[in-house]
């Protein structure tokens, strides 16, 4: 296969991961990331960008690490699995995350942001 098209295979693929990603998370999270954001709530970006770049750091270590698209799609779609999974247990055990991001506690959006980033990088981790 030529590089090029190759190229392109991982980016739409991943870029395609991304997307769904968000959509499954922005429909799992008990409030409304983008209107919150919109209004200026800087909890919900931190935590929404957290889980983002969380799950881009998997995507990235499953480029890297695997040798086709198949694995690669294999890979980034079990660590998105894991990354949401994370993201239900750690909101069940933080019972006030609802509240506490529509509020616009940036510390809590900071903590749920850490978090997903935390695990991220672990899911990246062991990808590789």
């Amino acid at each position: 296969m030529p590089a090029i098209l190759n190229y392109l295979i991982h980016l739409i693929l991943a870029a395609g991961l991304l997307i769904v990603f968000f959509i499954i998370y922005t429909r799992v999270t008990p409030y409304d990331e983008v209107l919150l954001i919109r209004q200026g709530n800087h909890a919900a970006a931190l935590s929404l960008g957290g889980a983002l770049l969380g799950f881009s750091a998997t995507i990235a270590s499953s480029l890297m690490h695997t040798a086709d698209y198949q694995q690669f799609f294999a890979w980034a779609f079990g660590a998105m699995v894991v990354q949401l999974l994370v993201y239900l247990v750690t909101t069940r055990l933080l019972r006030m995350s609802k509240d506490q991001i529509e509020s616009n506690n940036s510390a809590f959006g900071g903590l749920l942001g850490a978090i997903s980033l935390s695990i991220g990088a672990i899911n990246a981790a062991c990808i590789s």
